[in-house]
């Protein structure tokens, strides 16, 4: 067998990329599985009468689309929000209605601002975590609870602070996600 002659190219063998790219399945299945396992995960880890768990679906929703602006599409709020609705006991419904509005919102915040540094999009974060976990507490009030406002500032608060780590778990996957493989014919 006689194999084409390696030619040095920057420092690396040329050879070495042939037959390689990323994953077309990989590219998509892992962001749509990364904000479906944290929907799940924020609910298999504490199990406390008060809402304590950041909504780490959301989180990393919010991640994905600051991220990669164009990556999911607008419609992407409708099924990640039924798997977060199964998995929260939120009203059925309520993470769909949400996650679209907010998918809308970031819309306008990236045509508004399409220049921005992290603190601003913590900021954003923040005011979509606090707005969705207020929203949230009003729509299972309106089913048939009653719980004062007051029970979820330490489930905000630990959003807040655990959202720059949801951000650097994306990033993570992102870098992940584009890895070359090898294609076969």
């Amino acid at each position: 067998m006689i194999l084409p002659p390696r030619i040095r190219v920057r420092g690396r063998m040329a050879g070495q990329r042939i037959n390689r790219a990323p994953s077309p399945v990989l590219a998509v299945g892992l962001v749509w599985l990364s904000i479906a396992l944290g929907s799940i995960l924020s609910t298999i880890l504490v199990i406390t009468s008060a809402p304590l768990m950041p909504p780490l679906g959301f989180l990393t929703y919010l991640a994905w689309r600051q991220l990669r602006p164009g990556l999911l599409p607008m419609w992407a709020g409708l099924p990640l929000g039924v798997v977060d609705d199964l998995y929260s006991g939120q009203p059925f419904g309520s993470a769909v209605l949400l996650w679209s509005i907010t998918a809308i919102v970031l819309d306008i915040v990236e045509t508004r601002f399409p220049w921005r540094d992290f603190a601003t999009e913590w900021l954003v974060a923040a005011a979509m975590t606090a707005t969705y976990a207020v929203a949230c507490l009003s729509l299972a009030n309106l089913d048939s609870a009653s719980t004062p406002l007051l029970t979820i500032v330490p489930q905000i608060i630990a959003s807040i602070l655990v959202y720059p780590l949801v951000c650097r778990l994306v990033a993570l996957i992102d870098r992940l996600r584009l890895v070359p493989i090898m294609e076969l014919d």
